[in-house]
């Protein structure tokens, strides 16, 4: 396998003292439906957590109120919706309007998987296919039939989990860290994206680059804990890291928030509202090497 090793992690971009909000990236997070707000939540306060200095979150109007009352520092738009709580009809035009005032999106925590859902993730791809975009969860369900559609540019994110990963690709999950490696290059090289894999090790290539991270824990296998990584991820490319440095410093970044969780917590009762809590302590970290 043709690629090269990754082993030093991309520079933190240093705050500049006549910085503003504007200066460090608007981040619009599409995600959440009825039952799934706390996805919505948890990958756009994971995004200010990180650095961004702006954050909208699109939503459908069902779950507005609950996203709005959930974390102060985000603005909201509920966008119409299904009698079902997720996105509806015409509401693909309204986010791609949305999206093209920010930097980078963030698509997919907690959408559902109804059937309008893929159609809408489809049509918001098209609309912005030169878009900075973090791609998770339900979003990645709703492209995994289509997937040969999506040749994008080394500015798209795919954070897939072995499961999503192996929908994606139609093949069986990779059970070895050699099939985890030559199975991601290829996937990054076919599509001209970024993928993470996750897993104990993720792994963040852009097909010719291979980083295998060593932050992390067993106590963040818990649900949301995805949903805070497409935030964290999304705010650092807001902040003008590419998209592979931004997945390889977000991987570092969220697992090393888990580290820190389990130290003060343990691993049996750590949550993804605590690895909000941490993320200060990991970015601190890196901040010692401005």
């Amino acid at each position: 396998m043709d690629v090269t090793p990754v082993v030093e992690l991309p520079k933190l971009p240093r705050r500049v003292s006549a910085g503003h909000k504007g200066t460090y990236g608007k981040v619009l997070v599409v995600a959440g439906s009825r039952g799934m707000s706390g996805a919505a939540v948890l990958c756009a306060h994971a995004a200010l957590r990180s650095g961004a200095g702006v954050v909208q979150l699109a939503c459908p109007a069902d779950v507005q109120p609950v996203v709005a009352a959930a974390y102060p520092g985000y603005t909201t738009f509920g966008i119409r919706k299904h009698t079902d709580g997720t996105f509806g009809d015409g509401a693909a035009d309204e986010v791609v309007e949305l999206a093209r005032g920010a930097d980078v999106l963030a698509l997919g925590p907690g959408l559902g998987r109804e059937g309008g859902t893929s159609a809408f993730v489809r049509y918001v791809l098209d609309g912005l296919k030169d878009a900075s975009v973090v791609l998770d969860a339900d979003g990645l369900f709703a492209v995994s039939p289509f997937v040969d559609e999506f040749r994008r540019s080394a500015s798209f994110v795919l954070t897939p989990h072995p499961g999503e990963f192996a929908r994606l690709t139609g093949l069986a999950a990779p059970k070895t860290e050699k099939e985890r490696a030559e199975q991601s290059v290829a996937f990054a090289r076919k599509f001209g994206c970024v993928l993470l894999l996750k897993g104990a090790g993720t792994l963040v290539t852009d097909g010719a680059r291979l980083y295998r991270n060593a932050t992390g824990n067993p106590g963040m296998a818990t649900g949301g804990s995805g949903d805070v990584l497409s935030g964290v991820i999304a705010a650092l490319m807001g902040q003008g890291l590419s998209a592979f440095d931004a997945a390889v410093l977000g991987a570092w970044t969220h697992g090393r928030a888990g580290d820190h969780g389990a130290a003060a917590l343990g691993q049996t009762a750590l949550t993804a509202t605590d690895l909000l809590d941490h993320l200060p302590a990991a970015f601190r970290e890196l901040e010692t090497h401005w």
